[in-house]
C-alpha cells in the first residue's frame, strides 16, 4: 500500500490509476481533492490499525493504543470514509461499483463511529467487536488489490466486469470471516 500511495506524490493529475478518471478530474468539482484525501490518509489507517489489535501493546502501553486509536478513529471519521463516500459516487463500473463503494463508505463510517462511542460508554467488549468491524473494512484496501491480481491471473476479466466484482468481494468477505470469528468467540 505504501508503494501504491507513492505513485501519487508528487500531486499530479494523471497519476497511476487517475489517467483513467480524467472525465472525474476535469468535470466535477474537488474529485481530486477527495481522491488524494484518500489516497493519503489510507496509509495512515491501515498502519495506526494494525497496531490496535496488538494485545501486548495493549497491555503494557494503553496510552499508546487510545492515541493511535485516536488518530485512526479521526483519519476515518473525517477524511477517509467522507473521501470514499465521495469518489465512490463515481466509481467504476457503473452504478453496481457505486452502491458497493458508497456502502463501504457508510458502513466504514458507522463502525468506526460505534467504536468510538461504546468506548466513551466504558464499554470494551462493544468497542473491540465494532473497531473490529472498522479495521475489516480498513482491510479491504488490501484484499480489493489481492482479489484483482487472483482474478486477472485465472479468469482475465474485461476490466469494468473485474472492478464490478472487486468492488464487492473487496470487503464483503472480510466481514463475513470477521462475523464468523466474532459469533465463535460469543460461544466460548
Amino acid at each position: 500500500m505504501t508503494q501504491i500511495t507513492f505513485k501519487y506524490i508528487p500531486f499530479k493529475n494523471d497519476a497511476a490509476f487517475l489517467q483513467i478518471k480524467q472525465t472525474e478530474v476535469t468535470e466535477i468539482p474537488f474529485y481530486i481533492v477527495f481522491f488524494y484525501i484518500h489516497v493519503y490518509s489510507a496509509i495512515f489507517v491501515l498502519l495506526s490499525g494494525f497496531t490496535q489489535f496488538n494485545s501486548y501493546l495493549l497491555k503494557k502501553w494503553p496510552l499508546v493504543h487510545r492515541n493511535i486509536g485516536k488518530l485512526y478513529v479521526f483519519t476515518v471519521l473525517f477524511l477517509s470514509a467522507p473521501s470514499g463516500l465521495f469518489i465512490g459516487v463515481f466509481a467504476n463500473g457503473g452504478l453496481y461499483s457505486q452502491i458497493s463503494f458508497v456502502s463501504l463508505s457508510v458502513l466504514w463510517f458507522y463502525f468506526t463511529l460505534k467504536g468510538l462511542l461504546t468506548i466513551k460508554n466504558k464499554n470494551i467488549k462493544l468497542h473491540k467487536t465494532f473497531m473490529l468491524r472498522s479495521f475489516a473494512l480498513t482491510f479491504s484496501a488490501i484484499t480489493l488489490r489481492l482479489w484483482k491480481v487472483i482474478l486477472v491471473f485465472i479468469f482475465h476479466p474485461s476490466p469494468m466486469d473485474l472492478y464490478q466484482i472487486i468492488a464487492w468481494i473487496g470487503w464483503i468477505p472480510n466481514l463475513l470471516i470477521l462475523e464468523y470469528y466474532l459469533y465463535n468467540q460469543s460461544k466460548k
